[in-house]
């Protein structure tokens, strides 16, 4: 027999606990499918959260672990490779809503439901396992794929980031570098001049003529150093970076590097679903509401699956978002079928 849950959150970040802290407290009974591969994993600690600053980002996952499951939540380690529309799923199906309302808490708890679920889901994971939702959030992140140069993955999250806002009061007012992407890559040079007045941007690929002269008035305002030709490689000693090396040789010295990864988002299932995408500077992401929901019903998104920018705290948030909505159109929805009834 199928497992039917009230919701399934694909992703096990801080976008998908959040949303299962809600759901596990407004009594759904809820499963969370984590692959293991959090965006922040190379960070040894993750800042600007209010009450969490500084705290690994492992620590912070393993305490909402801990959270989700005092509320009958279900997390396993697994991938989900395929979610399709469930067929011939009813509502309540004769049931009244007291009769429904009743079993929500038993539903918590990790007993199998009763009730069909109306507007479902198959969820396919690759263990091999496959479960019903209602709902689903969809909470699978990006991947950062780095430029190809010389011991930038290895140093990734160190002392190479990507960042300010989450590194920059930790390398403050070091020789910082900034490694150019593309011509946008000048607002990157600028934001981190906030934490070092000893920036060089390296152009790398980027010609000194795609620059504008706005972008040179700004850079030279800032007191940042443009520097022309292409980055072959860092130079590291003693485990640390010490300096960025030219193609031509010339080596300059430096113990911070910024870069802008390129962002890909994980956004497959969604478009297995239908689910309408738009197009940003850093990827197609889902387009969505207010409260996360997509253009497919009964699918919500949140966390780095709806945008390149979301910070742990803009995650946690819309995870919430997200599960509010859910707890709502459930009711709802159960109301409305039980009125029929």
């Amino acid at each position: 027999m199928t497992e039917k849950y009230a919701v399934v959150v694909i992703g096990g970040g801080a976008a998908g606990l959040s949303a299962a802290l809600v759901l596990g407290r407004a009594r759904h009974r809820t499963l969370v499918v984590d692959a293991g591969e959090p965006r922040n994993a190379p960070a040894a600690h993750m800042q600007g959260y209010l009450t969490r600053d500084g705290m690994p980002p492992t620590e912070f996952l393993a305490l909402g672990r801990a959270e989700i499951a005092r509320y009958g939540v279900e997390l396993v380690r697994d991938r989900v490779v395929e979610v399709t529309r469930a067929e011939n799923l009813g509502g309540v199906q004769g049931k009244n809503f007291t009769e429904v309302q009743g079993r929500a808490f038993t539903e918590a708890q990790g007993e199998d439901s009763t009730v069909e679920p109306g507007e479902g889901f198959t969820v396919v994971l690759a263990g091999g396992r496959t479960v019903q939702a209602r709902r689903l959030v969809v909470a699978t992140g990006l991947k950062d794929e780095l430029p190809a140069v010389a011991g930038v993955a290895e140093r990734f999250g160190r002392d190479v980031l990507h960042c300010p806002f989450c590194h920059g009061w930790e390398v403050r007012d070091q020789p910082f570098g900034v490694l150019a992407s593309s011509p946008a890559s000048v607002h990157q040079a600028l934001m981190v001049s906030q934490w070092s007045k000893d920036v060089r941007f390296f152009l790398h690929t980027v010609a000194e003529e795609e620059l504008s002269d706005e972008d040179r008035r700004r850079l030279a305002a800032a007191g940042v150093e443009v520097v022309p030709g292409e980055v072959a490689g860092l130079v590291v000693e003693d485990d640390r970076l010490t300096g960025i090396r030219l193609a031509d040789g010339t080596e300059h010295a430096r113990s911070v590097l910024f870069l802008a990864p390129r962002a890909v988002p994980r956004t497959g299932l969604l478009e297995g679903l239908g689910a309408e995408l738009h197009d940003t500077p850093f990827g197609a992401y889902p387009v969505v509401d207010a409260t996360g929901l997509t253009s497919v019903p009964g699918v919500w998104a949140a966390g780095n699956a709806i945008g390149f920018a979301e910070q742990v705290v803009h995650a946690a948030s819309g995870g919430y978002r997200a599960a509010s909505a859910i707890v709502g159109d459930l009711l709802m929805t159960d109301l409305d079928a039980a009125a029929q009834v």
